[in-house]
């Protein structure tokens, strides 16, 4: 059976972030995407003119058209927006038994926009988090979860033990606003603690570059990789959507959505292989 996936989010009408990146990436990746939308927002590369959210029993409708009809092998969850519709995604991860949910807590656009509310930060931390398999904060972000200031891996290393106290299986902090000459994820699952990186790539062209890295992520996991290979795949699929830029727009561009795929085909054999990249541990 052809694995099928669900995005959680919301629509960013530029089609660089949101839905509509995640179903892209999922189309790239060979599952078959679904979607519930948590909010429309006017938006382009230059920022986010416009957030209309959706009331909560509209999501909590799309819910159950999902998970009355398709077999769903792993969620993930984008820009949620408020208290009451994450505890509404939160009563419909249990119901529906989605056991494999990535958790991307968005809170800012590049453009700077807020896509959470201040109250809702509490909700994800003791509504959403706990049943999620993964979250996949950037350093932002994981100041605000844990109310850390982080500078270096050790502060990492502490903010995701913190993640992970509050529940979530694994942490994968993203480290794309660090400054080392090398962009490095890191990866904590209990004990288990790694880094993936690859050569940091100097463009503005980064639109949905978290979307669409955790879209990647909750693709392989529906088929049943391991998390460590699904980030080592999520982070060879980003490298190359960002090395190979489309230039759209007068701000902040979107990332390539094919090129992932483009690069392998030019590999002998088909192979899954991005040079930059390097999957290695970090104690």
């Amino acid at each position: 059976m052809i694995p099928q996936v669900l995005t959680i989010a919301g629509s960013d009408s530029g089609g660089g972030a949101g839905i509509q990146a995640d179903l892209k990436t999922f189309q790239e990746l060979n599952v078959f995407g679904t979607s519930v939308i948590t909010a429309v927002t006017a938006q382009n590369t230059t920022g986010v003119q416009a957030v209309y959210p959706m009331s909560a029993s509209a999501v909590e409708s799309q819910l159950a058209s999902i998970g009355n009809d398709f077999t769903i092998s792993a969620v993930k969850t984008g820009m949620l927006f408020d208290h009451e519709i994450i505890e509404v995604v939160a009563a419909a991860v249990r119901k529906y038994g989605f056991r494999k949910l990535v958790v991307d807590p968005v809170m800012i656009a590049k453009g700077g926009a807020s896509l959470l509310q201040e109250k809702a930060v509490e909700a994800l931390v003791q509504k959403l988090i706990p049943l999620a398999k993964v979250i996949t904060p950037n350093i932002p972000e994981a100041e605000v979860l844990t109310g850390e200031s982080i500078r270096n891996m050790e502060d990492r290393l502490r903010a995701a033990d913190d993640l992970l106290s509050m529940g979530a299986e694994c942490v994968i902090l993203k480290g794309g606003h660090a400054e080392e000459s090398d962009a490095w994820d890191l990866v904590v699952r209990g004990t288990e603690k790694y880094v993936v990186k690859s050569n940091r790539l100097h463009t503005q062209n980064t639109h949905g570059t978290g979307c669409t890295f955790s879209a990647a992520l909750t693709a392989e996991l529906a088929k049943g990789k391991t998390i460590r290979e699904s980030a080592y795949l999520a982070k060879c699929f980003i490298y190359q959507a960002i090395k190979q830029d489309l230039h759209i727009g007068n701000g902040h561009g979107p990332t390539n959505h094919w090129a992932y795929q483009e690069s392998a085909r030019h590999l002998t054999g088909g192979g899954v292989i991005v040079e930059p990249v390097v999957l290695s541990r970090h104690s």
